[in-house]
């Protein structure tokens, strides 16, 4: 092929490459498909982008004779911090700050409800052992993480990293910061308190701390007992003598070992002083001196300790009018409460379920209000009795089991009449079973 037979082929082959370019650049350009990325995750009802930090109050102050009393009063209106108000993953550093509130708070919690037993020196030193191991085991967690640590917990000296958490606090005084009660949230961890540290408070030692022994924390129980009883007069020997199975008798076996140890003594005083009465009112001419004079011997006895010191109780410490001071504080001074008949609700059933087995039974277990709403507190236990009988009726109505007639009865009512038909036969049982237990006395525990 010569020179010109190769220039020929040549531009023939361009002018075929450029029309092929040239319909190309006419046809339309198709949009390529968008690749999709995994979606954003948030917290619920939030689709705008994630934030950089979570806020936690944190962290919590140093607990003191000024604040005590907030910590108690205003715990449900603080925040906790439950696993669903932070995403799934991230955000490390703020869920162990929530945690350690959450766990300071359920501890500062069991402490002030154990107030009503407690001394206030004794409660401020469980609020203050509850917030120094939550700052402990807050930066034993934080230093073993790589992360930028606190800067408090940086500090070696132990007193100058507490004041350090101390004074970093956003809410000090404990004030409320929610407008609604939040709901508790249990810790995840375990807190023992020592009262054995307490003693380096100044002052005389609290009774609480007579025996020195450490208290587990478990769910704390409040004092239900009567105490002090009122001074016998002339308006009142006949209600003292008349009425003294009415009046409860206490047990002390049911205490624990440490932390109750006011509630002991008040419970002995007043066992002690019902005998004496008992004893006074065979003799109708001196009943009333000999009434009035164990009175004051056992009240003298209650505010001197054995060793010789004085019991920290108000009245104890009010030489000079101190019986005056027991009547005022006295719950019932007059004897008058402890007069009337007692008023039956199904919460009784926690002091009366053993008796009603025995001797009134209904022809069905009582168990569930027992093991669930007995441990609970005054106002709950309504609540849930009120949610059981709604459910046993149910469960009785539907079942194929053999039922006492009265039940059978009830089931015949319509559904919204069945639960307090039921709960009639229950309050039946109750009021024949305290009217039992009144005719032979027995000892209570003076706590609930």
């Amino acid at each position: 092929m010569g020179p010109t037979w190769a220039l020929i082929c040549s531009t023939a082959l361009l002018l075929v490459l450029l029309s092929s370019a040239s319909e190309d650049s006419q046809r339309p350009v198709q949009p390529q498909p968008r690749q999709r990325g995994p979606p954003t995750v948030g917290p619920r009802s939030y689709s705008g982008p994630l934030p950089t930090t979570y806020n936690v109050q944190f962290p919590l102050g140093r607990p003191t004779s000024e604040n005590l009393q907030a910590i108690c009063d205003y715990s449900d209106l603080r925040p906790r911090y439950p696993s669903s108000y932070f995403p799934d993953s991230g955000y490390g550093v703020d869920k162990l700050r929530a945690s350690a509130v959450n766990n300071a708070e359920a501890w500062l919690s069991t402490c002030c409800k154990d107030n009503q037993t407690w001394e206030r020196e004794v409660t401020l030193c469980c609020a203050t052992q509850a917030w120094e191991l939550s700052v402990e085991k807050y930066c034993e967690e934080d230093l073993s993480i790589k992360h930028p640590w606190y800067h408090c917990c940086k500090i070696n000296d132990n007193n100058k990293r507490l004041n350090c958490f101390s004074n970093d606090a956003p809410n000090p005084n404990y004030g409320p910061t929610q407008e609604l009660p939040v709901e508790p949230l249990p810790s995840t961890a375990e807190f023992t308190f020592n009262p054995n540290t307490c003693q380096r408070t100044p002052g005389p030692v609290p009774i609480a701390l007579i025996e020195g022994k450490t208290k587990k924390l478990s769910t704390p129980r409040a004092a239900d007992i009567s105490f002090p009883p009122g001074r016998p007069t002339a308006d009142t020997i006949e209600s003292v003598c008349h009425n003294q199975r009415l009046r409860p008798a206490y047990s002390i076996k049911c205490l624990p070992r440490s932390g109750y140890e006011m509630v002991a003594l008040q419970a002995k005083t007043v066992n002690l002083i019902e005998k004496g009465f008992k004893s006074c009112c065979k003799n109708k001419k001196t009943k009333l001196n000999c009434a009035d004079q164990k009175w004051h011997e056992e009240l003298n006895k209650f505010c001197l300790r054995e060793n010789g010191g004085r019991v920290n109780y108000p009245c104890c410490l009010n030489q000079s009018d101190k019986y005056s001071c027991f009547q005022q504080m006295s719950p019932d001074p007059y004897y008058n409460v402890t007069s009337a008949h007692e008023e039956v609700s199904l919460n009784k059933i926690c002091d009366t379920h053993k008796t009603i087995k025995k001797k009134f039974p209904v022809g069905f277990p009582l168990k569930d209000f027992v093991t669930q709403c007995c441990p609970l507190q005054e106002e709950e236990k309504t609540a849930c009795s009120a949610r059981l009988l709604e459910e046993m009726s149910q469960k009785l109505c539907a079942s194929k089991r053999a039922v006492p007639n009265t039940v059978r009865r009830c089931c015949k009512s319509s559904s919204q009449e069945t639960p307090q038909c039921i709960s009639k036969i229950i309050m039946s049982a109750i009021t024949k079973a305290i009217n039992f237990s009144s005719q032979k006395k027995r000892k209570r525990c003076p706590i609930s």
